[in-house]
């Protein structure tokens, strides 16, 4: 075999172990058609501490804490603690208002989520004690909950699950194609990853915010410790590579607000980029000492794997060689038949997923039919727009800033089951 040869054998081989390595994604869409749930254990009450880090938030703020008070849920087995991180506003005299006992951080330094919650966390150590809650859900401060949300995560809590989460919804899905973009991938996570992760007995993935974990495992953790870009990706791959499987409830439903301009997702999604990077460099051992554990740990550390940096890497690396050799064999004609082939195979691809996810999900996506329809088609480039902002994120230093959020809503104008037309 001459030289082109071997890389053209090289280059097939690399894009079939890429197409196995994702294919467990096809098989999650359609795995809630033909698999029925296992229904709850006996659900028993707990404490829960409710955590929010909140930056300048004065605006939304007070409508997750009314959300939180509407809970039907036993009042007093419920305390909510904000921190009122680096603000220059009313934040911690709104959440004083409504009740939330409040500890205000300034430090400029360690700045992040993740350092928010370590702070918050010991200083309810200090000031309350650990040992009197049984679990600790965190929120960010632009959510807002279903009046019966804390009652159906204790459901999956009373599972036995070391840490949950639950139904992400979008409180501005029809306010640009930017925010549809992001409501339409986390209701994918929600009802095609995770709900499938779920009916197979698989761990599932928290996606920074309406999620929560026990007080054994923040033990077991030796206390909140994620302080990368993405905390919650720490997290997830954390519990993938320890065989702690995460749970997912579908009837807990959590709103959130997602950015409107293209300039705000740029700058998140470079951070989640940047983030990803960290978590692949730091936990590359902990994930082939997962893979080697064997059973479900094996398999969690497997899927944590092909959504880090080694899975992408292997993807992209793929895609060049696949470029290469076309350009090599066919020139600037093939290559262009390549480029535009794939493309029209990533769109057509992505568009799939919004109008199945859109479809099944209609009744419970606030915005118009135009909105849900037209959104549909316009998902496949916001998703396409990650190729360059994983390349630009490379190279590029990254200063995390908070995105602010204006959407000012309450939960009673947010209907589970409302189709607004």
């Amino acid at each position: 075999m001459n030289h082109m040869a071997w890389l053209q054998l090289v280059t097939w081989l690399l894009v079939a172990l890429t197409g196995i390595c994702y294919l467990y994604q096809v098989v999650y869409l359609i795995i809630p058609f033909f698999v029925k749930p296992r229904p709850h254990q006996s659900a028993r009450l707990h404490r829960y501490a409710i955590l929010i880090a909140a930056r300048n938030e004065e605006a939304v703020l007070p409508h997750l804490l009314d959300s939180i008070a509407a809970q039907d849920y036993p009042a007093e087995l419920l305390t909510t603690f904000v921190v009122a991180d680096n603000c220059t506003d009313r934040t911690a005299q709104v959440a004083q208002d409504r009740g939330a006992r409040v500890f205000v951080r300034n430090n400029r330094t360690q700045v992040g989520k993740g350092y928010a919650l370590h702070f918050l966390l010991d200083k309810l150590q200090q000031t309350e004690g650990l040992d009197r809650f049984d679990a600790f859900l965190v929120f960010d401060a632009d959510n807002l909950l279903q009046p019966d949300y804390v009652t159906e995560i204790n459901r999956t809590c009373s599972d036995g699950y070391e840490a949950f989460c639950g139904y992400r919804n979008t409180k501005n899905f029809g306010s640009s194609w930017v925010s549809a973009g992001y409501a339409l991938w986390y209701l994918h996570d929600s009802v095609h990853l995770n709900q499938s992760r779920m009916l197979l007995g698989t761990s599932c993935a928290v996606s920074g915010t309406g999620f929560g974990f026990t007080r054994q495992l923040l033990e077991r953790c030796g206390g909140w410790s994620f302080f990368t870009l993405t905390e919650d990706i720490e997290f997830n791959t954390w519990c993938a590579t320890r065989g702690v499987r995460i749970g997912y409830c579908p009837s807990a439903m959590v709103f959130d607000e997602q950015p409107i301009s293209f300039r705000q997702s740029w700058r998140q999604r470079t951070r989640w980029t940047q983030g990803g990077l960290q978590v692949s460099i730091r936990y590359a051992g902990d994930l082939l000492r997962g893979l080697a554990r064997g059973g479900r740990t094996a398999y969690a550390s497997f899927e944590t794997a092909t959504l880090s940096l080694w899975g992408y890497g292997m993807s992209a690396l793929s895609c060049s060689l696949t470029l290469l050799t076309t350009f090599l064999a066919s020139r600037w004609l093939g290559l262009a038949s390549m480029l535009l082939a794939s493309l029209v195979s990533v769109y057509l691809s992505l568009l799939a997923v919004a109008l199945l996810t859109t479809v099944t999900q209609w009744r419970k996506i606030h915005a118009t039919t135009r909105q849900k329809i037209g959104y549909s088609f316009t998902f496949p480039f916001f998703m396409m727009t990650f190729f360059p902002i994983a390349v630009t994120a490379v190279f590029r230093k990254f200063q995390w800033q908070p995105i602010a959020h204006t959407v000012a809503v309450g939960v009673e104008s947010l209907s589970r089951d409302e189709s607004h037309i």
